[in-house]
């Protein structure tokens, strides 16, 4: 955690660009500056309050984006951020003091909130966003009883390996093919006497998280997509022969201390940190972990091949299922029909708030209305280009499918794995009775 008084000279600092950026667009805003934003209409003294988990540094970028919009139509968007978000929002929810708007990252957690009445289906314009520029799928993730609660606001793609490429370099092997190829390299460190693999699960009130996307990798390559969407509907259980087979495979991977090192100290360490700088130094050899873990890497960084960072897709191991996408993302939902809230959730669906962002890195889309050129980093550009496509598999990250209640059971039990050292048989056995 950042020490007191280095916090308020980084939000200092990120005050003054913000005033600097909001008092230039002020000064165009009459101009072509605007042109994009005239769709979202002009207001006079209008605060949107926006509720998330997203923290810095993502969330010093994002505010700066906010800028632009603000200096066009007039419309405040006051954002907070919290690692408590999944525990307080269904507490402000049911005690009338819900935000106007509130980034869901689970599906799961979308139901819940419509479900409490207070959610507001999206307006005309953001569902227009959502059938013109997103693939099908995206939308079928926030559609609760026939109404459409939320666009994309930014996705990534969860199947990603983080590497040194320098480290590689070193030990003499190229980006892995296959799985077994992959392994090799891990042996490779190994005998260099590192850890093949990075891993830390700590998130706050959503520690634990990292672990079930390891499972969900797993279960996408051995299982498949069909099974694999029988499995987040609850027709396939965790205690079942196929994900029991799946979790054990996880926990030789990424479960025992010669992969990972101490499996305590796994649950401890915070899942930004995990990467970093045990890839730079070579005190571990690969991370899985999704795209914008490409956002958690020190200012400056370069990422591609021969460069400071870069990442590869995790293998298959089936070559059965090929090699389908899991998808992760971010889904504004409103608790307010008032007309700011609208543009601002429109705002969000639209190409104008994304390019903009795409700019500034470590962050990626799923809407096709964003040119890639607006991504300079070369991995979040095929990151970009694969979540845009309006064809093929893409699949959402299981657990945030799953209710609430089981999600959270799902991320509490495999913190437990590494903390306590609870077996798979009974982590699953935990989890299935929460359905």
């Amino acid at each position: 955690m950042k020490k007191t008084l280095k916090l308020s000279a980084v939000l200092s600092a990120l005050a003054l660009v913000a005033t600097v950026f909001t008092t230039s667009a002020a000064s165009a805003a009459t101009t072509a500056y605007c042109k994009d934003f005239a769709q979202f209409g002009t207001y006079k003294n209008a605060t949107v309050k926006v509720f998330a988990g997203i923290r810095d540094p993502e969330a010093s970028v994002m505010t700066k984006v906010f800028a632009h919009f603000t200096a066009c139509t007039g419309i405040k968007i006051a954002y907070e951020g919290t690692d408590q978000f999944e525990t307080l929002l269904p507490v402000r929810v049911k005690g009338g003091n819900a935000p106007d708007i509130a980034i869901i990252p689970q599906p799961g957690l979308v139901t819940t909130m419509v479900n409490t009445g207070k959610a507001v289906p999206v307006t005309a314009k953001v569902l227009a966003n959502i059938n013109k520029y997103y693939n099908p799928a995206w939308k079928t993730f926030t559609t609760v009883k026939g109404k459409v609660y939320g666009a994309p606001f930014g996705a990534s793609s969860k199947s990603l390996v983080w590497y040194s490429p320098a480290q590689f370099k070193a030990l003499g092997v190229t980006v892995p093919k296959t799985w077994a190829q992959m392994d090799a390299i891990g042996a490779k460190f190994k005998a260099a006497g590192k850890l093949p693999w990075c891993a830390g699960i700590e998130s706050g009130a959503a520690t634990g998280w990292p672990a079930t996307d390891w499972i969900e990798e797993m279960a996408l390559r051995e299982l498949g997509p069909d099974k694999y969407n029988m499995w987040w509907q609850g027709k396939l259980k965790f205690s079942s022969p196929e994900m029991l087979g799946v979790m054990n495979k996880v926990a030789a991977w990424l479960g025992t201390s010669a992969q990972v090192g101490d499996l305590q100290s796994v649950a401890t360490r915070k899942f930004q940190d995990a990467g970093v700088p045990g890839l730079k130094d070579g005190t571990c050899g690969m991370l899985q972990q999704a795209s914008f873990y490409s956002s958690m890497f020190p200012a400056g960084t370069t990422f591609g091949p021969g460069k400071d960072a870069d990442a590869f897709y995790l293998p298959p191991t089936n070559s059965k299922f090929g090699n389908p996408i899991e998808g992760g993302g971010e889904f504004p939902v409103a608790f307010s029909k008032k007309p700011e809230v609208g543009a601002v959730q429109a705002y969000f669906s639209s190409p104008a708030y994304g390019t903009e962002r795409a700019k500034l890195g470590g962050w990626t889309s799923a809407n096709s209305g964003i040119a890639l050129s607006s991504y300079s980093d070369p991995v979040l550009k095929v990151v970009a280009q694969s979540l845009q496509s309006k064809k093929g598999a893409i699949v959402f990250d299981a657990s945030d499918l799953m209710p609430t209640a089981v999600n959270g059971a799902f991320w509490k039990e495999m913190t437990k794995f590494y903390a306590e050292g609870k077996s798979m048989k009974d982590v699953a056995a935990a989890i299935d009775a929460n359905w």
